[in-house]
């Protein structure tokens, strides 16, 4: 580098300029966050919540959103596993990460400042031993949210936590779904019970409250291919893991938005979707899955859809020794509300 440029750029950059931003849109980020000392709060400071968005109490008995736009909420339950439990803490954990956010330099966008959201705290559960109802609560919750005209999201928990959810969301028509899974979770009962987390969206085309035909499955791989016939006999659209490197995120990308049209949509993440090596506190793992980057360009890919909601579900932090998958959890659910943001009103 030659001196007039060294020179040029200690001009611009040291002294009196040594905090100043030039660029408007990272200036515009940078004023939202820092006061006017040039500090701003520290990320483990305070008490935790999702994404470090504000607390609102909700009484459930005469619940008040008030000008909400986006609300999260966490749902603690995992009695609908078939593997290993722990699910349950999943929204402690993703409520323990800091530096997730807020500015999402893709899609140009600060969710948890550019609208209304608040951690709403967890689902109220009447019982944590009885899954029929838990489902009550976990529906009757959403319902009361969606009809106050904000949009959920929900951490879980058990990947069985989209049926009740759906339930609601789908009521007055069925929704569209843009499913990110290691799994179909469409197969038939276990043990006598239907309502499991390996076939949440079975029943809900069953109840009419998810159109398969406006359903993607992505990143579907392991050994259960056996189960999952209801997913290609009632017309969703399945995209193994092992087809992704072929077809490309950008080509997957397309056929979501394809698929899923101008419609309401529903985006259910489950997080064992990404590879083990990327998240390894999971009830089923399985390997060869979707990279952390892969996810990301997935989901920001999604921007402009029509969103009723959405989930992060199936982080067990019990499994996860460097909390690499709560972290993981964290910025897929950040994904989520950026899509929430730039989602038509």
């Amino acid at each position: 580098m030659d001196d007039q440029k060294l020179a040029a750029l200690r001009q611009r950059f040291a002294g009196d300029n040594e905090r100043k931003i030039y660029d408007p849109g990272f200036a515009a980020v940078a004023d939202r966050l820092f006061d006017p000392k040039g500090t701003r709060v520290a990320p483990y400071a305070g008490l935790p919540t999702l994404l470090d968005v504000p607390y609102r109490a909700i009484d459930w008995n005469a619940p008040d959103f008030g000008a909400l736009k986006v609300a999260m909420i966490g749902v603690p339950m995992d009695l609908g596993v078939t593997n290993r439990n722990g699910s349950r803490f999943g929204p402690r954990a993703l409520r323990s990460i800091e530096r997730v956010g807020p500015y999402n330099h893709v899609l140009k966008t600060m969710p948890t400042h550019e609208i209304a959201v608040a951690d709403i705290g967890d689902v109220p559960f009447r019982s944590r031993f009885d899954l029929a109802t838990s489902h009550e609560d976990i529906e009757r919750t959403a319902a009361a949210i969606a009809a106050a005209g904000v949009m959920p999201l929900f951490v879980g928990g058990d990947h069985s936590i989209s049926l009740p959810i759906l339930r609601a969301l789908g009521a007055g028509r069925p929704v569209g779904m843009i499913h990110v899974d290691a799994h179909c979770d469409t197969s038939g009962p276990f043990d006598g019970c239907k309502f499991h987390h390996g076939g949440p969206f079975r029943q809900a085309v069953l109840d009419g409250v998810l159109d398969p035909e406006r359903t993607i499955q992505i990143g579907i791989r392991g050994s259960s291919e056996y189960l999952w016939e209801f997913s290609y006999e009632s017309g969703m659209t399945v995209i193994h893991a092992e087809e992704i490197a072929d077809l490309g995120i950008p080509a997957i990308v397309r056929k979501a938005r394809e698929i899923v049209g101008d419609g309401p949509t529903y985006v259910s993440f489950d997080i064992d979707s990404l590879d083990p090596a990327f998240a390894p506190g999971t009830g089923t793992p399985e390997i060869g899955g979707l990279s952390t980057r892969e996810a990301q360009a997935l989901l920001r890919g999604l921007a402009g859809i029509t969103m009723v909601g959405g989930d992060v579900v199936e982080v067990a932090p019990q499994y996860d020794a460097t909390t690499n998958t709560a972290h993981a959890g964290a910025q897929m659910l950040f994904e989520l509300l950026s899509l929430a943001r730039l989602s038509p009103d």
